[in-house]
């Protein structure tokens, strides 16, 4: 898809999907919606797995099977027009993308104060976490993560969505003891992309997004495309493209494209490897790599045997380093932010030069 005009667009929302959901074999019980059963019917409610502004997830049962399932509990009295148009675009989203690598969403039920998203439990906790503990890391293991992720989202993108929110706090695992059951998970900011260049809302996530939603070019599927350029970037250099305590700063880098590959963490990365990167991180998104390019790049052909004599441990140390702020500050900003055009932040117009 062609991206980059700066001519404006009005994003054009679909219908709403049915409330109800078809539901999984796994999930069991009536089809959601259906008038008939309640959630509190057909689940035990268990512990609270996290906290937003509008939402709990919360561990739940389901009395038939008893299969454990992660449920996002959205309180509807807290929602504006614009959420609850965001978790109906979330909802018809999921409903669509049946892939091992991307989030499940088994069931939905609409009932008169709350909606209930049931979802598969990822029990792994987030990726990073998995790759900082790990005592060894080399190319190998990082392309494995890329394969996933570009497989994954090409997907998405096949079928006209934009994840509009990929980042570290969003790639999970379904199991601690498996590391290659990745799941991209949370598609509250995604959005089907009717035609080229047809979204406009400029929402994501700082460090992360992409420069036409900066600038407030009309943009589409590409956006996602810088996003895992920049998530590349850190799986083989250990620490973000982008780094400014100072946000207007951070925008400008990103807006112009401005990166390096310091010698010191990157001099021994494969010359492949970096030029990968510099086919994602491209301001021009119609220059910029899609997923399906990527998955034909020459690193993510490379020999595995080759790959795995590339170590990454000197660059795994930063990454520690770097996971651990990362950590911090998602503990200090442990408040969900109510609405989608404060995701870069309340004031981050005023960070634009």
């Amino acid at each position: 898809m062609g991206c980059g005009s700066s001519t404006p667009a009005t994003e054009t929302r679909p219908a709403p999907s049915s409330s109800s959901s078809k539901p999984a074999a796994q999930a069991g019980g009536s089809s959601a919606g259906d008038g008939k059963k309640s959630f509190d019917s057909e689940y035990k409610r268990g512990k609270t797995l996290g906290e937003g502004a509008f939402s709990v997830v919360i561990e739940a049962t389901n009395k038939s099977t008893n299969e454990s399932f992660a449920v996002k509990v959205v309180t509807k009295s807290k929602l504006t027009k614009e959420d609850e148009v965001a978790l109906k675009d979330e909802i018809q989203v999921l409903n669509e993308l049946q892939h091992p690598h991307i989030i499940r969403l088994y069931k939905v039920f609409e009932e008169k104060d709350f909606w209930y998203l049931i979802t598969e439990k990822m029990m792994g906790g987030e990726l990073f976490d998995r790759i900082v503990a790990k005592s060894y890391y080399n190319e190998k293991e990082a392309r494995d993560v890329c394969k996933i992720l570009f497989e994954a989202i090409g997907m998405c993108h096949d079928n006209a969505v934009a994840h509009r929110d990929l980042k570290p706090e969003n790639l999970l695992l379904r199991s601690e003891d498996n590391d290659s059951e990745i799941k991209i998970a949370d598609f509250g900011f995604a959005k089907k992309v009717l035609k080229p260049n047809s979204l406009t809302t400029q929402c994501g996530t700082p460090g992360y997004v992409a420069p036409e939603i900066l600038e407030g070019n009309a943009y589409d599927t590409k956006s996602d495309m810088w996003s895992l350029g920049v998530i590349v970037y850190i799986l083989l250099g250990g620490y973000p493209p982008f780094i400014e305590q100072n946000q207007r700063e951070l925008f400008r880098k990103i807006r112009k494209g401005n990166y390096e590959f310091h010698e010191e963490y990157w001099g021994s990365v494969s010359a492949e490897a970096k030029d990968l990167i510099s086919c994602l991180l491209v301001v021009d998104p119609s220059k910029r790599m899609s997923a399906g390019e990527a998955l034909k790049h020459k690193w993510m052909m490379k020999d595995s045997k080759e790959l795995e004599g590339q170590s990454l441990d000197t660059n795994l140390v930063e990454l520690r380093k770097y996971n651990a702020k990362r950590k911090f500050k998602a503990a200090v900003n442990a408040v969900i932010l109510a609405q989608k055009m404060t995701s870069l932040g309340a004031n981050f117009k005023e960070n634009l030069e």
